[in-house]
């Protein structure tokens, strides 16, 4: 497998397809977003904020707010940071360094992001940790749901390559790959370096770890047994 930004993502989703080589693994993308960002917000007019930020919520100087997208009180967005038309950042949101947040998302309550790059209708609603990952067009993540970004031994990140071997990513922190539609359910864990496919499940308290194809169903589930109380 190649890994392509077009295998797993609508590029038509965001308006920052500029980030993807369409010849490279899609990964490659996460070790350019700074730059990219960096450039983006030079060339914004005045005034960054566009759309509503409440007086209550942190908001640095290095963030685009779209028109139409709502940053309510007491969410934290430092920046640097893109956040589109329509997309919502709720109370409690913590957005770091080098976000970039598509058309219609949602980023909610208790929910960390870093390094990271949502496409058009995301949503991330609840208790998240997403760094170094990008996640896809409508990509849906349960509440509890972590992006792991770290292997334990600090190694570099691998990707499985489908055939029983490693792809080396030349990166120390990585994510996942979430593909367009794919959803993931409450308290999942995606180890560093998951690449889910489109249109993909993955049950809720699994957690996963290398390369989902595309619409396939990931379950870690033992039988469960009811049994009488005594």
């Amino acid at each position: 497998m190649k890994f392509l930004p077009g295998d797993l993502l609508d590029l038509a989703e965001t308006e920052h397809v500029a980030l993807f080589a369409q010849d490279e693994p899609v990964w490659n993308a996460i070790g350019r977003i700074a730059d990219y960002l960096a450039e983006r917000l030079d060339r914004v007019a005045s005034p960054m904020q566009q759309g509503q930020a409440d007086p209550r919520a942190v908001v640095g100087d290095r963030v685009f707010v779209a028109p139409g997208a709502v940053i309510e009180a007491n969410a934290i967005v430092k920046g640097p940071a893109w956040i589109g038309s329509g997309s919502v950042v709720r109370s409690g949101a913590y957005v770091r360094e080098n976000v970039i947040v598509g058309n219609d998302c949602v980023l909610g309550n208790s929910s960390e992001f870093k390094n990271c790059v949502l496409f058009n209708r995301c949503e991330v609603p609840h208790f998240n940790y997403v760094g170094e990952s990008i996640l896809g067009f409508r990509a849906h993540l349960g509440a509890g749901v972590v992006c792991s970004n770290v292997r334990l031994d600090r190694a570099p990140v691998k990707v499985r390559d489908g055939e029983g071997g490693f792809l080396e990513t030349g990166l120390r922190k990585f994510g996942a790959i979430i593909g367009d539609r794919t959803e993931i359910g409450c308290n999942a864990v995606l180890s560093p370096g998951s690449v889910l496919g489109r249109d993909c499940i993955v049950y809720p308290l699994t957690s996963w770890q290398g390369v989902l194809p595309a619409r396939s169903i990931a379950k870690s589930h033992g039988d469960l047994r009811v049994v009488e109380r005594r």
